[in-house]
């Protein structure tokens, strides 16, 4: 019995060509391992005629049985096709007709793989159950160095090209059965010191080898990159690559798993590494403190309530438009959008316009002149709102976040509040509602690389002082859940003794930086006073507070 077609539909796994089949309609699919009895019968006759196959078989037109001979097509010499056994049949030109390939069990030849050098094809004689791998009985069981490729030629072109010194196999089946023909010798293998993995330089080659990696040993299997101008290791050793092929093959590298890196393989990626660049804030206490905000990072500013956390965020939104060339996206889920855009046009004119009373003092020809400013020509199309007031499905809001990233550019995105997405999801925990949002932002920020400032709130403190009263934060003070400080690269609060007798303490923020991955350096970074009649912020030091102080 030998098999007489191949690469048929598996209809077991849905495979489009794992399948041979025998002689007497039998087939076996090397990818699932069925074995079927009647193949028509399976696969509701879809299969070609046998006879027809096997008379096109045996027409072969060759002039001799199958023997020793060099393989010319393939660079294999006499010597090296003698070492495996591989034998072939010349064609009454005396070209190479069929390649055929044994596979042994116990040093007898228990199987051929025959392949036909015009046809591109191959068909099997025997049975290859319990055969070892393509060049197997060559080998001692444990030695320094045994390579593994992807096909017979391929391993005798290794053997060539190494100078005949290590062990080399191949799988018997390509890169779809790689890792079954690997499992079944994997005690074989795992006896070497080293193993070698030299797959095809493609797509089906790498992945295939990454996965025969995975089954065998950490720290003693390394893969093997061929020049990437090479498809395999046939091909160098036709074109006379051996000085190429060697020192790829000393040069293989250990295989570690996705997320894992060897240090000494990347050299070069660490000094071609991109730098982070930075987009100053508006106050030079956080400059120094933070060197600046950093797209891909996410920033979380936290605070009691009425403490300012809004006109920060509104700050900062103004000082991007007017300071970079970035798109801007925000979220503001506690207002109506016009109030957020308010908020912008209001930093431009140094006056609350948001209260009707003072709206009216500007003419629609100023409020005009600021838009243009602000929200047109070349800042045309960089200013992105959400425009639904209040409650919002969770997964909507993500999907609004993302859209205005991919879609619309935005390099910046302002979320204000974490705590109003917490009252839009459906899950009754608040701190696993947490911990799954802050994932999500986390994972937002890291997919597309977009700079996230994320305003939270603080945890009501027990006792006589609370926020109100101007105390001190920490990260402690988060309200919700760890994962808040935890995933963010930043975190910053804002503290205000709203209680205080003196004018200017009760309207003066202390900025305090309670987390920066990035500098590491924490501490009371500034301090801003609000005016309430411009409804702005500005940055002060010591002598700026005595000098406002004797104004008043």
């Amino acid at each position: 019995m030998s098999f007489v077609k191949l690469r048929q539909p598996c209809p077991n796994c849905g495979g489009s060509d794992p399948v041979a089949i025998n002689d007497n309609g039998s087939a076996k699919c090397f990818n699932c391992g069925t074995f079927f009895k009647n193949y028509s019968e399976a696969s509701d006759g879809n299969v070609s005629d046998f006879s027809t196959y096997q008379r096109n078989i045996n027409n072969n037109n060759s002039s001799s049985e199958a023997s020793f001979n060099a393989l010319t097509d393939r660079g294999i010499s006499i010597e090296t096709a003698k070492k495996y056994g591989v034998k072939s049949v010349l064609s009454s030109d005396g070209s190479i007709y069929e390649h055929h390939y044994p596979l042994y069990i116990n040093n007898e030849v228990a199987a051929t793989k025959i392949r036909r050098v015009q046809a591109k094809d191959f068909y099997w004689r025997g049975t290859t159950k319990g055969t070892g791998l393509f060049g197997q009985q060559l080998c001692k069981e444990g030695g320094k160095y045994i390579t593994i490729t992807e096909g017979e030629c391929d391993a005798m072109a290794v053997y060539q090209l190494m100078g005949s010194q290590w062990s080399v196999v191949s799988v018997k089946n390509g890169a779809e059965g790689a890792v079954r023909d690997v499992k079944d010798n994997l005690e074989f293998l795992e006896s070497y010191e080293n193993i070698i993995i030299n797959f095809d330089n493609d797509k089906a080659g790498r992945e295939a080898a990454k996965k025969v990696a995975r089954l065998l040993k950490p720290g003693k299997v390394k893969i093997l990159t061929m020049p990437e101008q090479f498809k395999d290791a046939n091909e160098m050793l036709k074109l006379g690559q051996h000085k190429a092929y060697v020192s790829s093959w000393w040069e293989s590298k250990i295989y570690t798993p996705s997320g894992v890196l060897n240090v000494t393989d990347e050299r070069d990626n660490y000094k071609k590494r991109e730098k982070k660049e930075s987009v100053p804030y508006p106050w030079q206490g956080l400059n120094d403190k933070l060197e600046g905000l950093r797209q891909g990072e996410l920033i979380t500013l936290t605070g009691g309530t009425g403490l300012g956390k809004s006109s920060v965020t509104r700050e900062i939104e103004h000082w991007l438009v007017r300071n970079t060339k970035d798109n801007i996206g925000i979220i503001a889920l506690e207002e109506d959008w016009r109030r957020t855009i308010d908020g912008i046009l209001a930093i431009e004119a140094n006056a609350k316009l948001h209260i009707d009373s003072v709206r009216s003092e500007y003419t629609d020809e100023q409020i005009d002149k600021m838009f243009d400013i602000l929200y047109d020509g070349e800042n045309k199309n960089r200013v992105w709102v959400h425009a639904h007031f209040g409650m919002n499905d969770l997964d909507s809001i993500f999907s609004k976040l993302r859209f205005m990233i991919v879609g619309c550019g935005c390099k910046w995105i302002v979320v204000d509040h974490l705590h109003m997405l917490v009252s839009c999801s459906l899950e009754g925990d608040e701190r696993r509602t947490i911990d799954n949002i802050m994932h999500r932002l986390r994972t937002l920020v890291e997919e597309t690389g977009a700079g996230l400032i994320l305003v939270s709130h603080l945890r009501r403190i027990d006792g006589n002082r609370g926020h109100e009263n101007g105390i001190a934060t920490g990260l402690s003070h988060l309200r919700g859940s760890q994962s808040i400080a935890q995933l963010s690269d930043c975190v910053v609060s804002l503290e205000r003794n709203q209680q205080a007798d003196d004018p200017v303490e009760s309207s003066t923020t202390k900025v305090r930086v309670l987390k920066s991955r990035y500098t590491g350096d924490v501490g009371l970074a500034t301090s801003l006073y609000y005016d309430n009649n411009t409804g702005r912020l500005q940055e002060l030091d010591m002598d700026d507070q005595d000098e406002i102080q004797v104004e008043l």
